[in-house]
């Protein structure tokens, strides 16, 4: 089973998140951030991931910190659930579209973090949500992830369209990319024979 319980504390942040790459899509969220909750749903559903987050941040002052640190955190229990990564496919991709907007998410299990973000949203606020939050999540992930991402709205002129195609595409391309190849059966997807750093 590739599933983990990972847990970071901090001065800002109490996190749990518990991940099972192996799921059916079921999610349970207790962030005090409702629109970034309603982003990881599509995740765990367009994943077939079954997460659960429950966080205490320091939202009196603004939701950054919680943002953030839970992107460190599922980001943790990511690479610790993806294991050696043997037999895995290591790249996925996907282009989602809802409505006016499209995004394509690209991403390599490389064992190298690195972000390229492109999303010029219609707008700053999402709700009360921020969206420079955002890209604050997909660092805090990816540089605990260990993965390469690469992510493009390529259209879009409502901002919960743009990001909610984000997320259902890394939410797909994650899926592909953790996904068991079976002609791959034991062996790292990697002609240096290792994916990490």
């Amino acid at each position: 089973m590739r599933q983990i319980t990972v847990s970071r504390n901090t001065l800002e942040t109490q996190i749990t998140v518990t991940l099972n790459l192996d799921g059916t899509g079921v999610s349970k969220f207790d962030t005090g951030v409702p629109f970034f909750e309603h982003m990881l749903d599509q995740v765990a559903r367009h994943g077939l991931f079954d997460i659960e987050i429950k966080a205490i941040g320091d939202l009196h002052i603004d939701a950054h910190h919680t943002v953030e640190d839970v992107g460190i955190t599922l980001g943790q229990a990511f690479a610790q659930a993806v294991g050696d990564k043997k037999g895995i496919r290591r790249y996925g991709h996907s282009y989602v579209p809802l409505d006016e907007a499209l995004s394509r998410v690209v991403v390599d299990l490389s064992g190298r973090p690195c972000l390229e973000y492109n999303v010029e949203y219609t707008r700053a606020m999402i709700g009360g949500f921020d969206v420079d939050l955002f890209g604050e999540f997909f660092r805090g992930f990816i540089n605990h992830a260990a993965i390469s991402l690469h992510i493009d709205n390529l259209k879009g002129q409502n901002a919960h369209h743009q990001a909610e195609t984000v997320f259902k595409a890394l939410g797909r391309a994650l899926r592909m990319a953790v996904e068991l190849d079976e002609r791959m059966a034991g062996i790292t997807p990697s002609t240096k024979g290792t994916l990490v750093g």
